[in-house]
């Protein structure tokens, strides 16, 4: 008796592929709160692994390398969560005198729409101007970034872990996998990638929070260090981030200082993101991310959805990894190719991998 054909048929194997990437995705957005901390250590273990290997060649012992590095992270994530804490307090100290002053300037508009002849009810102007609603915005955003940071002593014992078991992790897969060589080479090439990727945005992450903290001080706009930092923050956001960043700086300065002070405001974002993200940054990076515009797009919405604000950091990392990791399966290629930017780039990429 012959056995049955098991084969699926490709619309079959389609619909068996879509019902598991949906039940994926599920899982992952249930376990979210789970899943981001885990997935936002890795990514930081990842980054800390070269000054760590540095220290080590530099005859330091391993203890006092890995000391010097929690130290390090320590500081700066103690820092930005002790600056954005203070500046939240303060700004929601001021909030309702800043929505009192947009409140007023929204009847100031509807006043003045109706001198030139056109009729907005007070109704619709406040529907379309919500104070509470607009500068409420700036304390969400805030508040879900100093939200993401109160998981930090969960982070980062998962980080020291990790650099710890990182030393043994390339025999253990030498022991457990078929080719661990072509393994180990797609998890180097993975890591490389991901730290050429995020020391560069690190670096003009840094350079525009310092250059958008220098204008605002000198427009004298009010928490102009926490724009700052919520600048260099959303610029590891793609394509939407920096403009997030500065919907909030603006409005205060609309609704604190005046209208010319929004406007250049406004123009100093723009001046900074396009001199960082359109000259430096590009200059810099090289070759490129290796993904095509329409999916950094793409993984920024997904990505956002499914893990939420640090999925959007993440969007970028996340879809590189699974890029490199599709290119060493020839059964998934094609996908890689279908992330990258171009065929002939993409093709010429994935011969030199194999």
């Amino acid at each position: 008796m012959s056995e049955p054909d098991c084969a699926f048929t490709p619309p079959a194997r389609f619909l068996l592929v879509a019902g598991a990437f949906v039940v994926v995705v599920a899982g992952l957005k249930a376990a979210s709160d789970l899943i981001t901390p885990f997935l936002l250590a890795i990514f930081l273990a990842v980054l800390v692994q070269p000054p760590l290997n540095y220290l080590r060649e530099r005859a330091f012992p391993g203890w006092a390398s890995m000391l010097i590095v929690v130290a390090l992270l320590v500081a700066l994530g103690g820092g930005l969560i002790g600056l954005l804490t203070s500046s939240l307090n303060d700004f929601n100290t001021n909030l309702p005198e800043y929505q009192q002053r947009l409140r007023q300037m929204s009847s100031d508009l509807a006043l003045w729409l109706d001198g030139v002849g056109i009729q907005i009810s007070r109704e619709t102007m406040n529907s379309l101007i919500n104070p509470a609603r607009t500068l409420g915005f700036a304390g969400d955003l805030v508040r879900g970034l100093g939200g993401v940071l109160t998981n930090a002593v969960l982070i980062l014992l998962t980080v020291v872990f990790l650099l710890f078991e990182g030393r043994s992790l390339p025999a253990k897969l030498r022991a457990i996998l078929p080719a661990p060589e072509v393994s180990l080479k797609s998890l180097h090439q993975m890591m490389q990638t991901i730290n050429h990727y995020t020391l560069i945005k690190v670096n003009t992450s840094l350079l525009t929070g310092l250059l958008i903290w220098f204008w605002l001080s000198w427009l004298g706009l009010d928490f102009a260090a926490m724009w700052a930092v919520l600048a260099f923050l959303l610029n590891f956001v793609p394509t939407i981030g920096s403009v997030i960043a500065a919907v909030p700086a603006v409005l205060i300065a609309l609704v604190k200082l005046n209208l010319q002070a929004a406007v250049l405001a406004a123009i100093g974002y723009l001046v900074v993101n396009f001199l960082v993200g359109n000259l430096i940054e590009p200059r810099v990076m090289g070759r490129g991310l290796g993904l095509s515009t329409l999916v950094v797009f793409v993984s920024l919405i997904f990505w956002g959805y499914v893990l939420g604000l640090v999925g959007m950091f993440l969007s970028v990392p996340l879809t590189m990894a699974l890029k490199i990791a599709f290119s060493t399966n020839p059964q998934t290629q094609y996908l890689a190719i279908l992330l990258g930017p171009g065929v002939e780039q993409s093709t010429v990429m994935l011969g030199e991998d194999q």
